[in-house]
């Protein structure tokens, strides 16, 4: 058993997890994506284990091994923990209203990634018009979708 308080355990690991990009968007971390659910450390044989809680975008996302891996790695490379269990959890289902501000800014400016407002409305990326509409619920994958800007008439990805 370590001597360090599980509870700088746990902080180091929620760092470790904060340190995570989504493959598909260098820069913003799962945990701004609000991926996130859960983090605990139990006693293991050999020391603590962490074990990470995530929820998928959806859940027959292909980057959810890859996301899993990177979890691990960062955890794992902690020295006051042995071992890390990464979980997708079925619930809670995630939503973009999990994500932070820091997250939908970075989306927007680097990828041309936008959310609905709650209005059901969108709001241009590239230009800032509200004149955008979604062309085809087929995306490049399952959480997106593509829409159309009329006034700078740029294609916009709209996430789900």
């Amino acid at each position: 058993m370590s001597s360090v308080p599980a509870t700088t355990v746990v902080d180091q690991v929620r760092r470790a997890v904060a340190s995570v990009d989504d493959p598909e968007y260098p820069g913003v971390s799962i945990a701004d994506l609000g991926l996130v659910e859960t983090i605990e450390v139990e006693d293991g044989s050999d020391g603590p284990v962490a074990v990470v809680g995530l929820i998928p975008t959806f859940s027959g996302c292909p980057a959810l091994d890859m996301i899993a891996t990177d979890v691990q790695h960062a955890v794992t490379a902690l020295t006051d923990v042995r071992d890390c269990d990464v979980r997708w959890l079925s619930g809670p289902v995630w939503s973009t209203a999990r994500m932070s501000p820091a997250a939908t800014a970075s989306l927007a400016d680097q990828y041309t990634v936008v959310l609905r407002r709650k209005d059901g409305g969108l709001r241009c990326p590239v230009c800032g018009s509200d004149d955008v509409a979604v062309q085809s619920d087929a995306g490049p994958t399952r959480c997106r979708a593509i829409a159309w800007c009329a006034s700078c008439r740029n294609p916009v990805e709209v996430m789900r």
